[in-house]
């Protein structure tokens, strides 16, 4: 199938939050876990495909990189248009990769100018006047701003970008998006006129959303969070671009037995590991101990467990407990810790007869991923916005996974997630 939009995302959660919402439209969606070892042309492709990367943090370089390896497989694939994903709370420090990525993108594809919209009205993300707030609060001043790897430390998306990038940098505000399509791509036109190429779009609300879609879905590169993404599919579909007989598959069944993975210690995260805790068995993971007697406890205390039983392995902590954490530790070796001893209990848990997994914290998620050897994903229902469940193929075995970035879903999001398991089957 010829592919329409080729989508890079920066982490394994993200990329199964666009995902998600593109499946919305009930067209089929191919998300590959890493730059695909097989080539483009002998590959069978869905009309939106995804390529997940693990590049959120990592030196600058190498996430340039990796997105050039994404998108050179993207394009022979015959991807026209690229939409480079990032987190709807624009996790980046000034010296981050966003910029760096999208401004190698566009000179790979020859282009003057993309655009930057982080807004998830859904799940309370939007930007005004340039300025990105999580519900009512600026980024800066919310939990985001204590976020281990990526403090966010101003809420201004244009001070944000401006470091990271030699083009200038420019905004579309909320004035202008109320005024429609045809506003927008006036504006972006005088932008460019005014040798801007880095525009930051404000919406508050899903109608925004549309709107901005509707301006720049034609555009060679467009940049942002999932939801910016979510209205491409109808356009796609109405210009004819996209057949309507590309539809997804039905998933395969999946056997008993689930486990909750979490490496987040984002607010939301907290709150759903202390939810989740009387429902299952559970385990908290040390990062002192792991780094001095490696995860062998741990291993045990899962295989004595039922298979069939509910689980839960977490390192989520509180903002205090990390920050004494990394001091000792640092903070690379405590996440590496953390994220290696919940790779290999992911994949003793598959070796035991788990089928179903959920996966709270993206660094997370890239670790466990890659340890079952899951290359690519079908997706399914959402579980919350931006957090489907998908279907894929680990040692031989049909298995369930969600991918949950650290600050989506409700407090009852694990319950909620294997309700809507046992429910579709």
């Amino acid at each position: 199938m010829a592919v329409v939009l080729g989508c890079i995302a920066d982490d394994f959660t993200g990329a199964t939050d666009l995902a998600g919402l593109l499946a919305r439209s009930g067209i089929a969606v191919s998300l590959r876990m890493g730059i695909p070892d097989a080539p483009p042309e002998t590959a069978e492709t869905a009309a939106f495909e995804i390529i997940a990367l693990k590049c959120r943090t990592i030196p600058v370089a190498e996430a340039v990189a990796d997105t050039r390896a994404a998108f050179d497989w993207l394009r022979r694939a015959g991807a026209q248009r690229i939409f480079w994903k990032y987190c709807s709370t624009f996790d980046s420090t000034a010296d981050g990769n966003i910029g760096p990525v999208a401004e190698a993108l566009m000179a790979d594809l020859g282009a003057t100018q993309t655009v930057y919209c982080p807004a998830f009205p859904e799940n309370g993300r939007s930007v005004f006047m340039g300025y990105l707030f999580v519900g009512e609060q600026p980024i800066a001043e919310s939990p985001m701003k204590d976020h281990p790897l990526t403090p966010m430390r101003d809420s201004n998306l244009m001070r944000l970008l401006a470091p990271q990038v030699r083009g200038k940098v420019g905004l579309v505000n909320r004035l202008t998006v109320a005024r429609g399509p045809d506003a927008v791509r006036a504006r972006l036109a005088d932008l460019e006129r005014d040798g801007i190429a880095h525009v930051v779009l404000d919406a508050v609300a899903d109608d925004d959303l549309r709107i901005l879609a509707e301006a720049c879905a034609h555009m060679p590169l467009m940049t942002g969070g999932s939801a910016l993404a979510m209205p491409l599919p109808g356009i796609y579909l109405r210009d004819g671009a996209i057949a309507r007989s590309a539809r997804r598959q039905a998933p395969p069944p999946v056997g008993a037995g689930s486990i909750v993975l979490s490496g987040s210690c984002s607010a939301m995260t907290r709150a759903q590991v202390a939810q989740y805790l009387p429902q299952a068995s559970a385990l908290k993971l040390d990062p002192l101990e792991l780094a001095r007697s490696g995860p062998q406890a741990a291993r045990d205390w899962l295989a004595q467990q039922p298979a069939e039983a509910p689980k839960i392995v977490y390192a989520t902590a509180e903002p205090a407990d990390v920050a004494a954490t990394q001091a000792e530790l640092g903070a690379a070796r405590a996440g590496a810790v953390v994220e290696a001893a919940l790779a290999q209990l992911a994949t003793d848990a598959r070796d035991l007869g788990v089928r179903r997994f959920v996966v709270a914290g993206g660094e997370t998620a890239g670790a466990v991923t890659k340890a079952l050897g899951v290359t690519r994903m079908s997706i399914g229902e959402e579980i919350a916005p931006g957090v489907p469940w998908t279907w894929c193929r680990s040692g031989g075995h049909d298995i369930a996974m969600a991918l949950k970035s650290g600050n989506f879903g409700t407090e009852t999001f694990f319950s909620d997630a294997f309700a809507k398991l046992e429910a579709a089957e």
